[in-house]
């Protein structure tokens, strides 16, 4: 017995003595990395030695055991009635009883560090597409598609085939049912209860447009990101109605607009495009700025001839405004 206690330890520290002697054959290597070099790399070249060391290092994946401890493995087999991994600590094949592992724990483990690397993946995706986007000139041109430029003046502008055209504003108006018109600002009686219409003057709007789902791009002078909303206009004798607002005795405002989804995504700095949910009907339309206190009074207006009718659009529900 003592005997072969003390064959043990002499196996161990030759182990320990043969350890010690690659760690220190490995260190002068990576001296002499760092002092043939000279000074330290550039961004670029950091970088990529950052990914080459990353991918150069084993990526481990946890074996748990059923007393609650676990293996970091490079990759495993099960072979009957045991288990052959490949060992990160140790850097070494070895075996245990297939019995030891914790199946359910491990494969969860596994899809728990899938969904992780997943996220990563996304997050880096993300921030990159932020970096490019962050990096675009505003006053540099951007081709919205093959061969198609947006010009570098502000503006909302629409894509109709190979054509980006400019679209105008229209100055709206809010009128009482009494009769009292009301420019520019909104007016609020608290004791009378009231209702005002905001409406863009005529029938049609000038510009018409013939595709049914078009897009839009909207430069900003100032690189903000605005808050628009596509809003379908209802012919009321020789206007276009935008809103309803409704002021009641409480001194409470309900605002009620026919306002048709969009989607907005940053192209670059103070540069959007808008993209719609459904195809548009035929009729009249507005694009409207949505400010703290209200619309913007100043919209574009166009008309859509489609020659194929949408389908029908659902009402919207009342809208309060901001306060």
């Amino acid at each position: 017995m003592r005997m072969r206690i003390q064959t043990r330890h002499t196996y161990l520290g030759a182990r320990l003595v043969l350890v010690s002697i690659l760690a220190s054959a490995a260190a002068p290597t990576h001296s002499a990395a760092q002092s043939s070099q000279g000074k330290p790399p550039n961004s670029q070249e950091s970088k990529e030695q950052t990914q080459s060391i990353s991918a150069a290092l084993p990526k481990g994946k946890k074996l748990y055991l059923k007393d609650g401890d676990f293996h970091l493995v490079r990759e495993y087999e099960r072979k009957g009635d045991r288990v052959r991994y490949y060992s990160v600590e140790r850097s070494a094949w070895e075996e245990i009883p297939s019995e030891l592992v914790d199946w359910d724990a491990t494969r969860k483990g596994e899809a728990e560090e899938a969904r992780r690397n997943q996220e990563s993946i996304e997050k880096l995706r993300a921030a990159q597409a932020a970096e490019r986007v962050a990096d675009l000139n505003v006053g540099a041109s951007i081709e919205v598609a093959p061969g198609v430029f947006l010009p570098e003046n502000e503006g909302l502008f629409v894509i109709e085939g190979r054509n980006v055209v400019p679209l105008g504003q229209s100055s709206a108006d809010v009128k009482l049912d009494k009769g009292r018109l009301l420019t520019q600002v909104l007016v609020p009686i608290p004791v009378v209860p009231t209702r005002q219409r905001v409406q863009v003057p005529g029938k049609r709007a000038e510009h018409r447009l013939t595709a049914a789902q078009p897009e839009f791009y909207m430069r900003t002078a100032d690189a903000r990101e605005p808050e628009m909303e596509l809003v379908r206009a209802q012919v009321k004798g020789e206007a276009r109605q935008l809103e309803l607002l409704s002021t009641y005795i409480t001194g409470q405002q309900v605002s009620k607009r026919n306002a048709i989804s969009i989607e907005r995504w940053k192209v670059a700095r103070g540069v959007y495009r808008y993209t719609l949910s459904q195809p548009l009907a035929p009729g009249e339309y507005a694009l409207v700025e949505i400010l703290q206190e209200g619309m913007n009074l100043f919209v574009w207006d166009f008309g859509v001839d489609a020659g194929a009718p949408a389908p029908a659009q659902k009402p919207s529900s009342p809208v309060k405004p901001k306060q």
